[in-house]
This record gives structure tokens, C-alpha cells and sequence, in this order.
């Protein structure tokens, strides 16, 4: 669909890092600004994001008309003004054994980490974010706790998050999917040396058909944002993908469109062609 033919949206969907803020964690003024002419229209604007529900706030505060996020790369629907856990996909304990040893096998010397899910989202009262003594935190102000190897995989987790350094993404990504085929969907939002399992058929795109059900969104006018390889499903599904200039090479190929980067406004630069 030429973008001269598409919308206005009836619903809005981005991705954060890399998309919606600019690389001092600000969303930028012209974007802030048609977000909140959307939802005076009545257009709603979800979050799509790796992140789990904890690392949404700061995001929030910036954008108060987004009510619901889908986190963790879809495992997670999150009512952000009720701090609600309103569906969560999670792999067994037994999922993440079989996990965890397929990546010690194909990737030696990788550390290990397992996001949980707490009820409310924004649970303080138990450990949400588990990683084993090897585990380099891939991101600033790292949050985890550390837990002995065996403990990682100890109770049901949203996503097993695999870690190695040296390595690509892209590359270690490859390799566990030789090795562990459909037991596990595979992606990762950086290309240093982090990747990220979840269930089957979990992504972004599968969270926002939850969310979209449970909220009663309409769907039959999606733009979507996004810039990396966890947004390739989110572009497709989405009536109209947009890809972010500084985007990877598969996420701009899944997007109908390629907009300016995340430090030039470009989310808000689609969205004023409806909005200004």
C-alpha cells in the first residue's frame, strides 16, 4: 500500500529504543506532540517493546495518553495505568532447562538470564530478572539479580535471554535455531552479542492481536514502528510497517516504508502527515 493511500490510522504502535526516543531516552517534541493530537482524535497508541513492564514508566511519563504496552517482545500485555499484567506467555521450567542447555552447547562461555513476570508489572516485592555468575548485562544500569546457573531456570520465565560478548547477534541467533528448531521463537533488539527466547509463535505481533482483543483496539488501520529484527513480525502485521532510517537491514526489509532516524523525529514525521 503507497503511503499516499494509507490513513489515518485508527491505531498507533511503536517500538521504543531505537524508535520512539532518541538516543538520550527523550521522546522528541514534534513526536510528542502528534501522539497527543492522535489520542484527541481518539487514535490510541500502545508501546511494543522488549522491555518488560518495569522499564515502561520513564516512557510513560513522557507520552501519558499510552495506556497499554505490549512488553518482553510480546509476552507480556501491560495495562500501564492500572500496573496490570493482563496476559502472559511463559515458558515451563522444564522449556528452560532444555533451553539453557542448548545454548551452553552451541554457545560456550555465554551467560543466562530469564525475565519473570510479576503481578502487578511493576513488582518490587520479588526477583523479575534472574541472571546466572556469567551474565554481562548488554544495557546501562544493569537491574538483575544473580542466582546460581541452576536457579535461572528455577520458575516459569517470559523470555530466557542469552548472552555472549564476542559474538553478533545475528550469528548467535543462527546457531540456536539450528539447534533448537520450533521449540522456541528467537530474536534480538541489538546486535551485541544478545538474544532473546520466548514460546513458540510469541512476538510483538501475536501480543498485539491479545491486547487488541482483550482492549478492544481496532485493527483495521495499524501504523507500525519499528527498527529491529523483534519488530519484523509487528511491521508485517501491521497495515502499515514503517522502518527507522538507522533500522536493521530486516526490519527495513519487512516495513512498507523507511522513515527518517530515531534522533530526527521520524515517528513523528509520519504521523503529521494525519495529525499536524
Amino acid at each position: 500500500m503507497s503511503a499516499r493511500a494509507f490513513g489515518p490510522p485508527s491505531l498507533i504502535v511503536s517500538d521504543v529504543d531505537g524508535t520512539l526516543i532518541d538516543d538520550d531516552g527523550t521522546v522528541r517534541p514534534l513526536t510528542r506532540r502528534m501522539l497527543a493530537t492522535a489520542a484527541d482524535r481518539g487514535v490510541p497508541f500502545v508501546l511494543a517493546t522488549g522491555r518488560p513492564p518495569r522499564w515502561v514508566d520513564e516512557i510513560a511519563r513522557q507520552i501519558p495518553h499510552a495506556t497499554y504496552a505490549v512488553c518482553a517482545n510480546g509476552a507480556i500485555v501491560y495495562d500501564i495505568v492500572h500496573d496490570s499484567v493482563l496476559h502472559a506467555s511463559t515458558l515451563s521450567t522444564s522449556a528452560l532447562a532444555d533451553l539453557a542447555e542448548a545454548a551452553r552447547r552451541e554457545l560456550p562461555g555465554c551467560g543466562l538470564a530469564a525475565e519473570r513476570v510479576g503481578d502487578p508489572g511493576d513488582d518490587a516485592a520479588s526477583p523479575t530478572f534472574v541472571a546466572d555468575p556469567g551474565y554481562e548485562h548488554a544495557w546501562l544500569n544493569p537491574d538483575h539479580i544473580e542466582v546460581g546457573d541452576d536457579e535461572v531456570i528455577a520458575a516459569p520465565a517470559v523470555k530466557l535471554l542469552i548472552r555472549s560478548s564476542s559474538m553478533r547477534s545475528g550469528d548467535m541467533a543462527d546457531r540456536m535455531r539450528a539447534a533448537v528448531g520450533d521449540r522456541a521463537a528467537i530474536t534480538f533488539s541489538t546486535d551485541n552479542g544478545l538474544i532473546e527466547l520466548a514460546l513458540p509463535g510469541i512476538d510483538k505481533a501475536s501480543g498485539l492481536r491479545i491486547l487488541a482483543d482483550i482492549a478492544s483496539l481496532p485493527t483495521d488501520a495499524v501504523v507500525a514502528f519499528g527498527d529491529m529484527p523483534n519488530d519484523v513480525e509487528m511491521l508485517r502485521w501491521a497495515t502499515r510497517g514503517v522502518a527507522m532510517a538507522n533500522a536493521h537491514p530486516q526490519a527495513r526489509h519487512a516495513a512498507d516504508e523507511v522513515t527518517t532516524g530515531s534522533n530526527d523525529e521520524g515517528v513523528g514525521r509520519v504521523l503529521a502527515r494525519w495529525f499536524l
